[in-house]
């Protein structure tokens, strides 16, 4: 059975296409003779996860940033979860269900350190592999450390967020609902806004297509905006800055507007100081030794009882990955895109 890949072909000039990726096979490829080197296991992976911050790994080796650029070439990686199928590891064995982040492949090798969890341990929670990789993963885990730890949100304040039916922003919102915050969102479609609405529990949304940001914004937050969790930049940035109150806290968590190359000038920067605005950038992995545990309990005792709700967005099959890349960075997806390979 040749083993297929996903592969970095050429660095995109504004959005990705089906000429950044390219499908490899390597035809003499056998799990029998494949050979795993010392503290390595051979992982059959059965689903990844598609994320927009990997469209800034989509870039020159000389252009610096928080994460390595995807090599030319070579299989991308990311947050996946497979089976291992051989080990030369002590820590994992034949048959463990792992998560980590590896290579798109449809076998790949996988150094022990890049395994966070074994899923099916003794005693672990019977969980689906949506649920890991979405509702306890790391969009989740963005979600929380950004609107708990950045946010510090109040009783009855008001939150806006941004690209709010994305894998970040359904789990945002609804945190923000449990925790008694007057909840706002924006979206790129009337479907994604009823989603938000009726299913979410949000207490109003636009779709910013059709409307003026700043005076939707306006008619939707009467009391103006303490939180705004920011996903998009660009314009949507600048109408949260006119309606935000003093002392409002910007956790910044992406500006998916600007991930092409747009060069939107935010003109009212000023507020930023008048209104004594807290704007903060962050990386989730930063914050997971301090409050990845935190995260785990209050996932665990707030978010399994059946109410809370999780979308995911599945294609299926290893070659449709470029694809489904593509239509995530274009808005086509609700909550969080997944790739299912068999």
């Amino acid at each position: 059975m040749p083993n297929t890949s996903v592969c970095f072909k050429a660095i995109p000039n504004g959005p990705a296409t089906d000429d950044t990726f390219e499908v490899k096979h390597d035809v003499a490829f056998t799990v029998e003779t494949a050979e795993v080197q010392a503290q390595h296991v051979l992982v059959k992976l059965q689903w990844i996860s598609l994320d927009p911050y990997m469209r800034g790994r989509m870039r020159s080796a000389e252009v610096k940033s928080y994460s390595a650029p995807f090599a030319i070439g070579q299989p991308m990686v990311g947050h996946a979860l497979g089976e291992v199928v051989k080990s030369a590891s002590d820590k994992y064995k034949v048959g463990d269900v792992v998560l980590g982040f590896f290579k798109w492949q449809q076998y790949a090798m996988v150094h022990e350190a890049a395994i966070t969890r074994v899923l099916n341990a003794p005693g672990a929670p019977a969980l689906t592999p949506e649920t890991y990789l979405g509702l306890l993963g790391m969009p989740s885990f963005t979600a929380y450390v950004g609107l708990v730890a950045i946010g510090k949100p109040k009783e009855g304040e008001t939150l806006f967020v941004s690209a709010a039916a994305g894998a970040v922003g359904q789990v945002v919102g609804q945190i923000g609902k449990r925790l008694g915050l007057r909840v706002v969102g924006s979206a790129g479609t009337d479907d994604k806004v009823d989603y938000l609405i009726s299913k979410l529990g949000f207490d109003a949304a636009f779709n910013y297509n059709k409307h003026n940001i700043l005076e939707k914004l306006t008619e939707l937050c009467p009391n103006g905006i303490d939180i705004y969790f920011e996903n998009v930049g660009g314009e949507t940035l600048e109408a949260a800055i006119t309606l935000a109150n003093n002392h409002a806290r910007f956790p910044v968590c992406g500006m998916i507007s600007q991930y092409h190359g747009a060069n939107y000038h935010v003109k009212n920067l000023m507020q930023i100081i008048q209104k004594r605005i807290l704007i903060q950038g962050f990386l989730q992995s930063d914050w997971l030794p301090t409050h990845g545990n935190e995260f785990m309990e209050w996932m665990f005792a707030h978010a399994l009882d059946g109410k809370f709700v999780y979308e995911s967005t599945i294609a299926e099959g290893i070659e449709s990955i470029p694809r489904a890349f593509i239509g995530m960075m274009e808005g086509k997806n609700t909550g969080k895109q997944l790739v299912k390979f068999f």
